[in-house]
């Protein structure tokens, strides 16, 4: 007989060649089939809960014969002589990334949830229903059909939400928030959880950053942009010139990233990457720029004028800092 209370999870019950529907939970837990063919053990509260919801179906199971060779292999050392290696990330981590949106645009985001984590061998493509809810200021709104999974073996999937142009007859602005849930029946635990998510819409998708000694006369740092409108050739790294930033300072100095005083390692910011969106420059603030001095307590600014919004006008988006 099976003991209960060491009961491997069901996926590595089912990589050791168990069906689905005889797969052993461990104590007060029950056995559920997703609609999706793949068990998970919850606590029976959860089960129920997921039946009644349509969202599987409960195996009423009495205890049964373990399916392995008679040689019992400890758990421990079962873990070590596993041949397949999978994916370390939880259960559910509830990771959800964003970028930002606006009417008529899209939010793509991840999820991370080994239970959706099927086909160990291919890329998973997982029905949505049940799985997620999404709103706009508390008004439901339809998400997509299927989720798709980075890559083999990763648990990881890709989510694509297309906005609507118009919630309830009025069309979107900059106050509105997107409200992302996601409905996760069983986590770590064995519990459900739901993980949510809201995003406030916004003009502009660019954003900018520092990193380094940004604030420090003659050091190195970096000047990092979010820009998915410049991310032309998503199978190659992308560039952004450096006369596209402007670099503001007290006594009136105005001038553009691309000034020879930045010292800069580039004639360009360079994606970081084939489509990641995020493009990157290492500059230095010099001592002197166009003849005027800089100092230690002088506020700058970098802006970058975002010309390709979704709301098809020009947003100014602005770093500010201080010379330390």
């Amino acid at each position: 007989m099976v003991n209960q209370a060491f009961a491997e999870s069901p996926r590595k019950q089912m990589d050791r060649g168990i069906a689905a529907e005889d797969v052993t939970c461990k104590e007060g837990h029950s056995l559920v089939i997703r609609n999706n063919g793949y068990p998970i053990c919850v606590k029976s509260v959860t089960a129920q809960k997921l039946e009644k919801r349509g969202l599987g179906v409960i195996i009423a199971k009495e205890d049964k014969i373990d399916q392995t060779p008679s040689t019992e292999i400890p758990i421990k050392d079962l873990e070590k002589t596993q041949t397949n290696t999978y994916n370390k990330t939880p259960q559910s981590s509830g990771n959800i990334r964003e970028v930002p949106a606006d009417a008529g645009s899209v939010i793509n985001f991840y999820i991370t949830d080994e239970d959706l984590n099927l086909a160990h061998n291919g890329v998973d493509v997982v029905s949505t229903q049940g799985l997620f809810e999404f709103s706009i200021n508390g008004v439901s709104i339809s998400g997509p059909s299927t989720i798709t999974e980075t890559g083999p073996n990763t648990g990881q999937f890709f989510v694509k939400l297309q906005l609507p142009d118009t919630i309830n007859g009025r069309a979107l602005n900059q106050n509105d928030v997107v409200l992302i849930k996601y409905l996760d029946a069983s986590d770590s635990t064995g519990s459900n959880q739901t993980i949510t998510k809201s995003i406030p819409l916004t003009k502009s998708y660019a954003a900018v950053e520092t990193s380094g000694d940004s604030s420090r006369i003659g050091r190195v740092f970096t000047v990092r942009i979010y820009e998915p409108d410049a991310n032309l050739d998503s199978q190659d790294n992308d560039r952004i010139p450096l006369s596209k930033l402007e670099y503001r300072g007290k006594g009136g100095i105005r001038t553009t990233l691309s000034n020879s005083a930045f010292d800069a390692n580039s004639s360009y910011l360079i994606e970081t990457g084939p489509n990641t969106n995020i493009f990157e420059v290492k500059i230095k603030i010099p001592r002197y720029i166009d003849g005027k001095l800089v100092d230690i307590g002088d506020w700058y600014e970098i802006r970058y004028i975002d010309s390709s919004t979704p709301s098809g006008t020009d947003e100014k988006v602005v770093l500010q800092g201080r010379i330390g």
